[in-house]
């Protein structure tokens, strides 16, 4: 690695996922030029030019289904959510009635039918305003088969590198080669992005949100040191500063299944998985179970409702991985940033406080009752223990009719998630019913703060280390105590060291997270007592801000910086 004689510099962005790596940059290549308006000849065939169009679009989506089948987890996923992006009617139609009524060229026609739906999945706000990189993504993709231009993708180098991006598209991000692409910047993208939660389910060192003035200072070459927890880029950092990264990138650390702390207080320290390959994946990096088993997950690229056979065959892949072990499964979580077109209505306003999870089951109570009918199937012929969860839960009565539901199939073990301020608030009334909770904090932060998780620009309010985010978790956790019922955390704060150790000491029990984070929590976690995460919790929840509670609690917390963490 070739040193340059320029002074370091420091850079700064949003570190979304842990690690400190050192390496040449490598820009992502352009994407795809926009076409120019151009109308076609009047020899031409419109209506096999609509044909090209609609072929282009198999064409990608069948070289996305190819790469999917090669991913694994959330990857996979990514990959066949947007396949289908690729085969939506929607877009090509309305390219085609472009070629039809304006005579256009076939690859401008796809350009402008993408900016119309763009502008429409923004105008619909969260998660569907998200969606947008995926339409960019496949707009590109077709463009390029209909000119014969190169596929935009991740650049193919012989030497690890760090990959400099404006943004990366789901699918660009779910190929990442972690042998390859050793970190990653981008311009754009947020603490909770699906750049930012694959970066951390491959633990690669990730940066993003740095604002294009960041990307624009770095060039093919460069070298540049990555802190992706303290969200610091160091262009032409001393020799010093890599002999560090470069051993600390040598260290190899497991877990070895016995989460606790310093003086042996249990801690769960489990996976969040989605689907069969991603539990087993969990179970052999020694998660102690499986925390958060997101199913709808197994069904996003399903137009209709699976079967009960189906939910069977997906449920036991992933239980049969944890024999004699918890295995916490959340009911559909449909809706907002996980539209099920079987469940959920793609028309509402404003979906992230509309009918979503549990409350579906206002509109299509049997969706419910299926599942938890093959979630006790599933458990019959595995030896998993079962919890069953709703997400969104809100009220005392929700919590009461969800849990007797579940215990009419014969599933014992019945809670429900905290993602809505007043489950937090309310808790104790709600623990008279539910047998656990699990704090989502993910969503519990977007409506405690009222910020859009999804929004870069508000990324300084979306993050769980918000004094009033963690005061919900005490009350939720003071709630429960009485009653000796167990509080776990299944979102993203459950992943960052630090903070595992403030959520122990607010009362949690369990953490799950993505199995990659599960080294690293644990050697914090051994290196206090719980008497000392007591002390942390109390001095984040008594910050102003969540800058404040950080800087504090990880000023505690010299391991850190000793784990390059």
């Amino acid at each position: 690695m070739a040193l340059s004689d320029a002074s370091p510099t420091s850079l700064a962005g949003i570190g979304v996922s842990p690690g400190l790596v050192a390496g040449p940059v490598a820009r992502m290549a352009p994407g795809i030029p926009e076409p120019e308006v151009a109308v076609l000849d009047a020899a031409r065939d419109l209506d096999k030019e609509c044909e090209r169009i609609e072929a282009a679009a198999q064409t990608v989506k069948k070289g996305l289904e190819l790469s999917a089948a090669q991913a694994k987890g959330e990857g996979r996923t990514l990959l066949e959510t947007t396949a289908q992006m690729a085969a939506d009617p929607t877009l090509t139609s309305s390219a085609q009635a472009m070629v039809r009524e304006r005579k256009l060229v076939p690859e401008r026609a796809v350009w402008e039918a993408a900016g119309t739906l763009s502008s429409m999945l923004e105008s619909l706000g969260g998660y569907m305003a998200e969606r947008t990189r995926d339409v960019a993504d496949v707009r590109d993709r077709i463009v390029a088969v209909l000119t014969d231009s190169p596929m935009p993708g991740i650049p193919m180098l012989p030497e690890p590198f760090i990959l400099v991006a404006e943004d990366l598209a789901p699918a660009d991000t779910a190929l990442l080669d972690p042998e390859k692409v050793i970190a990653f910047i981008t311009s754009e993208g947020g603490p909770t992005s699906h750049t930012a939660i694959l970066a951390r389910a491959l633990g690669m060192p990730a940066i993003v949100g740095t604002g294009a003035e960041v990307v624009d200072a770095l060039h093919d070459g460069d070298i540049v040191l990555v802190d992706g927890t303290k969200g610091v880029i160091t262009l032409n950092p001393d020799e010093d500063a890599l002999r560090r990264a470069k051993e600390l990138a040598s260290r190899v650390r497991v877990f070895n299944g016995d989460g606790a702390t310093k003086d042996g207080r249990e801690v769960q320290l489990l996976a969040n998985v989605g689907d069969a390959a991603g539990a087993r994946s969990a179970a052999e990096a020694g998660a102690m179970g499986v925390g958060l088993f997101r199913t709808e997950f197994c069904f996003l690229d399903q137009p209709e409702e699976p079967t009960i056979e189906a939910q069977v065959e997906a449920y036991t892949g992933v239980l049969a991985a944890f024999p004699g072990k918890k295995v916490v499964v959340r009911t559909l979580d449909a809706g907002a940033d996980k539209p099920l077109p079987f469940l959920t209505d793609a028309t509402e306003a404003n979906p992230a406080l509309g009918v979503r999870a549990y409350r579906t089951t206002r509109r299509d109570p049997d969706v419910l009752e299926h599942q938890l009918e093959a979630l006790a199937k599933a458990e019959a012929a595995t030896e998993a223990k079962v919890w069953v969860m709703a997400p969104m839960i809100s009220t005392a009565d929700e919590a009461k009719a969800f849990t007797d539901k579940a215990r009419s199939y014969g599933l014992k073990t019945a809670g429900m998630m905290i993602e809505v301020p007043s489950a937090a608030l309310m808790a104790d009334k709600l623990f008279e019913h539910a047998d656990f909770a699990s704090v989502g904090t993910n969503d519990l932060t977007q409506y405690v703060m009222a910020a859009d998780r999804l929004l870069s620009s508000l990324a300084d309010l979306s993050t769980a280390w918000q004094p009033a985010v963690l005061r919900l978790i005490k009350q939720a956790c003071d709630g429960a105590a009485p009653r000796g019922r167990p509080v776990g955390v299944c979102g993203e704060a459950a992943a960052d060291p630090a903070l595992a150790t403030v959520l122990v000491g607010l009362g949690v029990a369990s953490l799950s997270m993505t199995a990659r984070a599960l080294p690293d929590v644990d050697a914090v976690m051994k290196s206090v007592t719980f008497e000392e995460c007591q002390e942390l919790a109390r001095i984040a929840i008594d910050s102003a801000t969540a800058e404040d509670a950080r800087t504090a609690v990880r000023a505690k917390l010299p391991i850190l910086e000793e784990l390059g963490l």
